[in-house]
Formats: structure tokens, sequence, C-alpha cells
């Protein structure tokens, strides 16, 4: 069932009605004030999590939104869309690229901007505008302002909301690399910042449950995650390759970006500009192994760690050697399911403000 359409500027938007991925309608963003006659002006939709931070984003959105207003209404047309819940940033954003906005801005964290860069492709393909022609493409742009924000770190940027304004008042664009991810029963998803396996991915899927706590959800998270983990041989197939087995793993992780779980630098030499993902895998790492390395951990100081090694790939295949279905997988903070699971890159899939 097609996504409803979706009013702007500025409005509380109720949530979709259907969440199905299903290729949105044909109908789209309208408003009075986006007419063909101004539609040079550039529409600009900001896709906002008010419930992100514990509630921070919302408030912090609204005290920034004069602020935007005076440094962009006179370059383009303003669309605010507040999400409701799981799912909807994706809708919207399908919405609003069919509709032939020249770019979707995700204001919250790495979760929203996760939903976001979804909702660019349907089906495994791009969404593409109605009426626009083949060349017009939608930018992606992001203002940062979420419990993690990890993606914001690979580039240095801070945490000044007004800072990310600036960037997207420049308008300086790249083109972004998107991460797939293929599950052995599912359409593929989309992830531009670090997928993981086992470990990690299991303390995200429980940090989740603790973000009432802001940053401290990744702690209380992987102490969970570490109550009864057990190491696990894995597969792995590199750029198609043949099938190599790696044993007693406790976390693989697919860098696009740099960093994960509230900072750590888990991918370093990760490059989302390069065409090529960052494979970093941790062996037979025991809980004090985490405590004592912590440090090299947080400043991407540990592929010379004994059982630390990394690789650079365009896709990466992993499956259990002995299937049991209780292998976590996570992408940008986000559970995905379980092994077995194909990781590979779209090249400059996405223009992107940086």
């Amino acid at each position: 069932m097609a996504a409803p359409a979706t009013p702007r500027p500025s409005l509380i938007l109720s949530r979709a009605s259907s969440h199905s991925h299903s290729q949105p309608s044909a109908g789209g963003l309208t408003s009075d004030r986006v007419t063909a006659s101004n539609r040079r002006r550039g529409d600009f939709v900001f896709v906002v999590n008010p419930s992100g931070a514990n509630g921070r984003t919302g408030k912090q959105w609204k005290q920034l939104l004069p602020h935007l207003r005076a440094r962009l209404a006179d370059q383009c047309n303003i669309c605010e869309c507040i999400t409701s819940g799981p799912s909807h940033a994706i809708d919207v954003t399908r919405e609003a690229i069919k509709d032939g906005v020249d770019a979707v801005i995700a204001v919250g964290g790495d979760g929203t901007l996760h939903e976001v860069v979804n909702g660019f492709f349907w089906k495994g393909s791009p969404v593409c505008a109605l009426d626009r022609g083949p060349d017009h493409s939608t930018a992606l742009g992001l203002i940062p302002l979420g419990t993690g924000s990890d993606f914001a770190r690979t580039f240095g940027w801070t945490n000044d909301p007004r800072d990310a304004i600036d960037r997207i008042v420049r308008g300086v664009k790249s083109k972004l690399d998107i991460g797939v991810m293929e599950g052995p029963n599912s359409e593929p998803h989309f992830f531009v910042n670090v997928a993981d396996i086992h470990l990690s991915a299991k303390a995200g899927y429980f940090a989740s449950m603790y973000k009432r706590f802001g940053n401290l959800c990744y702690v209380f998270g992987a102490l969970r995650a570490f109550w009864g983990h057990n190491n696990r041989d894995m597969r792995i197939k590199v750029n198609g390759g043949e099938w190599r087995t790696v044993h007693k793993v406790t976390a693989l992780c697919i860098g696009n970006a740099k960093y994960f779980g509230g900072g750590m630098k888990i991918t370093p030499t990760a490059d989302p500009f390069s065409g090529n993902l960052e494979v970093v895998i941790l062996q037979d790492f025991k809980w004090h192994d985490f405590l004592l390395k912590l440090h090299r951990l947080y400043g991407g100081m540990h592929l010379s760690v004994n059982g630390v090694s990394s690789i650079r790939v365009q896709s990466i295949e992993v499956a259990e050697v002995t299937a049991s279905g209780d292998i976590f997988v996570q992408s940008d903070g986000e559970h995905f399911g379980f092994l077995p699971t194909k990781f590979s890159v779209l090249p400059g899939a996405v223009d992107f403000f940086r």
C-alpha cells in the first residue's frame, strides 16, 4: 500500500498510515508557497525527530528554527517535517524525493539519519523525482542533534547546529558512499555509518533500551551484552572470493565511516568517499581485554593490537560456521537481524552537504 501524500512546509505531520516499504504515491508535498513559479528557489525538507536525545532534539530545533529561517529563507522554501515514530522519516523522505525537492536534511542523531538514508531507496533502487527530469537529484544533509551523532565525528564537526546550517548555506556537496545490507529473506537495507556483528551489535541492541541515560546507554548495553557472551567461529567471503573461516570472533565491524557506540573510533581508516568499506575484526577478546584496551578502541589505535585485523572491501558476506540464528547484526545503531548477511558499498550514491 502506498504511503500517503505528505503536506508541507512547516507543519507538524501525522505519521504515515503505512510503513510497508511500498513505493510512495505520486501525490507528494504541496504548499501554497511551492508552485512551478517559485520551484527554482529550491525546496529543502528538514526531517526532525523531536524525541531524539530524550526530547532535547525537539527543544533545540524550536530554538534553532528562527536562525535557520534567517539564513536560508531567501534561498529556498523551508519545509519542516516532524516525525512521530519509527520509519516515519523513511516515508517522509521517499515522498519528498518523488515530489522533486532539492534537499532532505536529517535533524537528529544517527538513527534519524539512518532512516532518511533508507528513504532515498525503495526495493534496492534509488527513489527518483516524478517531474524533474533524469538529471535532477536530491541532496542529503545533516544537522546533528542526537544522542551519539557518531557519523558527524568522522568529519570532525562541532556540536553547534549553527555550523551545520552554515554548511548547508555554503552548498558544497560531495558524492557520499552508502552501505548495503542483504539478509537471506529481506530486501536490501542501507547504512551510512557502521554496521556490526555479534558482541557490539548485541550491545547496541541493549543500549537502545537505555537511551534515557544519554551516552551511558552504551555502557549499560555493553554490560548486558557481555553477560553470557561467547566468541564464535564465522565464515567470510570477501569481494566474491572463496569462503574462509575466522575463529573466535568477538565482533566484526563494517565501516563506511569511522565511529560508533558514542565515540568509539572502531574503523579508523574508513572514508565514506573512497568507494570501499573498512572491515575490522576483533578475535578472542575477553571482558578484561576491553577494559585494558578501551582507550585504544576509542582513540582508533587498536589496529596494531593482537587479535585485531583490518581489510578494505567492496563486499563481504558473513555467516556462522555452525548455524544458530542468534548472532546479532545492526547498522548505524539500529537492529537489523541475524546472520547470514552480505554487506556491500554503493560508491558515490548520494550528494551530501559537507
